[in-house]
């Protein structure tokens, strides 16, 4: 019998009950089909991102390869007679198309062909660099003597500044009625905010080592002495251009006052000055001066490849540098 007094002698409480829900084996064949689909469309869509990094890398290279092998130099074999064509177009400066190594490489290129009959120059400018446009003057004047071939300048649009510079070493200068000729001057620009400074209460704090080292700063105030030396030095700069104008055109010119203040005219008047020879076109100059109808380009431009080699090299760089950046660990 069990003793009521001895605790040991009682039964054990039995163990509870833990229910389990039944599986409802829908409900997971549904999630394990929604998982393997959402794993399987990231994969398709990286295959289709690896495909087409693929497929422009592949557009990339056959464009560079076509590019290269497509163009074919004038003077790669013996040309016939005809007239050489050399575009200036747009501003002149040393990043641009109308650069002196662009123009200057194009018109070696020209002239060194043994079927060349003479160099036009078309010209379709507002200007730009003087200096770009001294070396291309000197150029035509060292060209023109080593290969004894005329160089003409054709205007379009526009011949003004920096680009009637290089126009003027020019045997002969053919102009449109209405061309825009001339504007022989030089100019510096730039803003002033000092007053608009005071105005507002902001005050500028400018360091330098020179007591000119910020002559050119908008937010500084321009002392007589700073204004006095930059017009000495545009002043130096324009006598060095109508030296360049009076020594090509020689006694063609008919000088007036206004002639080498910066103004521009059309192209009549400027063959009534002196500035331009004649009326005529490219295609005149080359079929009634040169006797050569036949027109070959050799102007040097950048070609779809090469700016997108450009681009690309650039990024590359740019990468590797903010790489080296971070695994040195400079920002």
């Amino acid at each position: 019998m069990q003793d009521p007094q001895d605790p040991t002698s009682a039964p054990a409480p039995s163990d509870p009950v833990k229910i389990v829900p039944p599986i409802d084996e829908g409900w997971a064949r549904q999630t394990l089909e929604q998982l393997a689909f959402a794993n399987l469309n990231e994969q398709k869509t990286a295959r289709r991102w690896k495909v087409g990094l693929r497929v422009a890398w592949l557009v990339l290279l056959a464009v560079v390869f076509w590019q290269a092998f497509s163009y074919s130099s004038p003077t790669s074999h013996p040309s016939a007679p005809h007239t050489a064509m050399v575009s200036i177009v747009g501003e002149i400066g040393s990043e641009t198309e109308a650069s002196a190594e662009n123009v200057m490489s194009a018109m070696r290129l020209a002239l060194e062909d043994s079927g060349s009959q003479a160099l036009v120059l078309l010209i379709n400018s507002p200007g730009g660099s003087p200096v770009q446009a001294g070396l291309i003057n000197d150029e035509i004047v060292r060209l023109r003597a080593l290969h004894n071939k005329p160089i003409y300048a054709v205007v379009e649009e526009s011949c003004a500044s920096a680009a009637y510079y290089i126009a003027a070493a020019a045997d002969q200068i053919y102009v449109d009625k209405a061309s825009i000729v001339g504007s022989i001057g030089v100019l510096m620009d730039g803003f002033g905010f000092t007053g608009l400074m005071d105005k507002l209460g902001v005050e500028r704090r400018l360091m330098t080592a020179g007591a000119n080292k910020g002559f050119l700063d908008p937010f500084s105030p321009q002392t007589e002495p700073q204004r006095k030396h930059a017009q000495a030095m545009l002043d130096q700069i324009h006598t060095q251009f109508i030296d360049v104008v009076k020594k090509g055109r020689g006694d063609r010119l008919k000088e007036t006052p206004e002639m080498f203040s910066g103004l521009f005219w059309s192209g009549q008047q400027a063959v009534n000055m002196g500035l331009a020879d004649s009326l005529g076109s490219l295609d005149g100059v080359a079929r009634e001066v040169v006797k050569a109808p036949d027109v070959i380009d050799y102007t040097q431009r950048e070609n779809v490849a090469e700016r997108l080699v450009k681009r690309f090299g650039a990024a590359v760089g740019e990468g590797s540098v903010r790489a080296l950046r971070t695994s040195t660990g400079l920002r």
